[in-house]
């Protein structure tokens, strides 16, 4: 059974945007985003809770929002400015637990199939 489901991944040139979208079949009391290029070990990205409590990593704080339009089911992760080194897989993920909700593997149960960002120079 899918939970989460990305959309919104594709290819963009350095200074672009993009809007990633998950939407969740079953209630989280926190969702977040998480990144994996090639080779690399997955990082979190961004997390917000459905109070509307949010983090973002600082390696993108500035250039990276997350909203969510219905608390606890759906969530936008919004990518500007992007960058080559952007260029990942990006998976949205959610936990039905509360508590603080952080962009850490291990917060999240449920976790979508990805979606590809593919920044060019």
């Amino acid at each position: 059974q899918v939970q989460l489901v990305e959309s919104g991944g594709g290819s963009v040139q350095a200074g672009g945007s993009l809007n990633l979208s998950c939407v969740g079949s079953l209630y989280n009391y926190c969702m977040g985003w998480f990144r994996q290029a090639p080779g690399k070990e997955r990082e979190g990205v961004a997390a917000m809770d459905v109070r509307g409590n949010s983090r973002v990593v600082e390696s993108v704080k500035g250039r990276f929002t997350i909203s969510q339009d219905n608390a606890g089911f759906t969530q936008t992760l919004h990518l500007n400015m992007l960058k080559p080194e952007d260029t990942a897989t990006y998976y949205c993920a959610g936990s039905p637990s509360t508590g603080v909700c952080s962009p850490t593997p291990g917060r999240f149960s449920r976790w979508g199939q990805g979606t590809q960002v593919t920044v060019s120079s």
